[in-house]
């Protein structure tokens, strides 16, 4: 039997293709990638990740900690609504919020020092200080790489780790390698012909071919042929890997369509919200870790609100409501399809946003400069108890006054719910042994 592939669409067999590795960025084929993460030894608890990413930097003064007692040069134009929790209030905009307040816990009090982009991404995501100044790809691995080395590939087809982008900002899979970055699946799911075209693993991609492979859509052909032809490897993590681009389960798992249009329009009918129901279908299938980086909607490219985009309520308008419907939904179904205990929700950015009002040079509107002295981070599911406020700011926002927290406890805190111990140590590229976090406890208030 013989189909198309992607080398400059000539027909190959079967045992070409497994050759060949799909392949192969390097000479490292899809089933080397499995014998790879095959010796990684680590948890075995089927609990998993959703990692909501805010690049830029979301105001925690415009969403989840506004001051309306400050003066108007630090509380901004929106004022707070209460939720159905006592004591927690949101922006006005997030009115969806309020109505599920009870299954999320919001954190005030997270600080750190590193006010530059990349560099506070990477603090934020592997939890050490980054070595030079504007290194976007971190030297260290982050906490989605880390967990694909802890997790390695146990789920039966399933990718450990997706994400919409290559690479976050500031990210990467450091010293561990590509082996570890995520399958990327950068297409709209709102698109009526989405399709993951472009599944990949990083720098091991299948991108050097000449032409891409369409690894799912190619899948119902594939099916034909493992079928027939199963039985001529005799090498199971070939097998392993054909059955990565044949599964049912694979496929199911990313065809969002079989979703509802009920279910559909309540997480909203735009990249946002179809991007968290497909984190939501993939984490219910078994991945270990879903990023999803919400950027680039309307006007606003990131959350990175100097004011020189545009003013920071013609932003907010725009940006809020399909966040809003989006991670309320989130929240719900993580609760209604009883994943409260399996998953753990995590939405944050890399830093808040300057508590004081100015303006740019050449601005017409105030913004707000990076602030990493306090931030806000919404947590929901992961077995935790819900409906907190854990810590505060001061009455401008400016820096934690009760239960200051570093961005490691959080960290501290993911790793603990997926079962991975932080004093697992893997070896950088001198051949040091490198401890997953060197600091940081796990929050009690989500853990008690």
């Amino acid at each position: 039997m013989r189909f198309n592939s992607v080398f400059k669409g000539r027909a190959v067999n079967r045992r070409e293709a497994l050759r060949a590795g799909w392949l192969l960025f390097g000479g490292l084929s899809i089933s080397d990638l499995l014998r790879l993460r095959a010796t990684a030894s680590g948890p075995q608890a089927e609990t998993s990740v959703i990692l909501v990413w805010l690049e830029g930097g979301p105001s925690h003064l415009e969403t989840y900690d506004l001051k309306p007692q400050a003066p108007m040069e630090y509380r901004g134009e929106f004022r707070p609504v209460a939720t159905v929790m006592p004591g927690m209030d949101v922006c006005e905009l997030l009115p969806r919020h309020a109505l599920v307040a009870d299954k999320f816990n919001l954190i005030r009090s997270i600080t750190h020092d590193i006010a530059d982009h990349a560099e506070a991404a990477t603090r934020v995501l592997t939890g050490r200080r980054p070595t030079k100044i504007n290194e976007v790809v971190s030297p260290f691995p982050t906490i989605e790489a880390v967990v694909a080395k802890a997790r390695g590939s146990r789920h039966g087809g399933m990718p450990t780790h997706v994400s919409n982008v290559r690479r976050l900002k500031g990210g990467g899979s450091g010293y561990l390698g590509p082996t570890y970055e995520p399958f990327v699946v950068d297409a709209d799911p709102n698109s009526d012909q989405f399709q993951v075209r472009d599944l990949s693993i990083g720098e091991m991609s299948p991108a050097r071919l000449e032409d891409r492979a369409g690894l799912l859509g190619q899948l119902d052909r594939w099916r034909a042929i493992a079928a027939g032809q199963a039985a001529e490897s005799d090498d199971a993590f070939q097998r392993a890997a054909l059955a990565l681009l044949t599964s049912d389960k694979t496929s199911a798992a990313f065809d969002i369509q079989r979703e509802s249009p009920t279910v559909r329009d309540r997480y909203g009918r735009n990249e946002w919200g179809q991007r968290a129901l497909l984190a939501r279908r993939l984490v219910e299938a078994g991945c270990s870790i879903v990023t999803v980086q919400m950027q680039k909607f309307g006007p606003a490219y990131t959350w990175d609100d100097h004011g020189d985009g545009g003013s920071i309520p013609y932003l907010m308008n725009a940006r809020l409501p399909p966040f809003d419907q989006a991670i309320s939904a989130l929240v719900e179904d993580i609760y209604q399809r009883d994943l409260d205990k399996k998953v753990m929700l995590v939405v944050t950015g890399e830093f808040g946003r300057a508590p004081r009002l100015t303006f740019r040079p050449g601005s017409r509107h105030p913004g707000r400069d990076h602030w990493p002295g306090a931030m806000s981070v919404l947590v929901s599911g992961g077995g935790m108890r819900t409906g907190q406020v854990i810590g505060a700011t001061n009455s401008k926002g400016e820096y934690p006054v009760e239960r200051s927290l570093d961005p490691n406890d959080l960290l501290a805190t993911v790793y603990q719910f997926l079962g991975i111990d932080i004093s697992t140590a893997y070896h950088d590229l001198r051949g040091r042994p490198m401890p997953i976090l060197t600091s940081g406890q796990p929050i009690s208030e989500l853990i008690g």
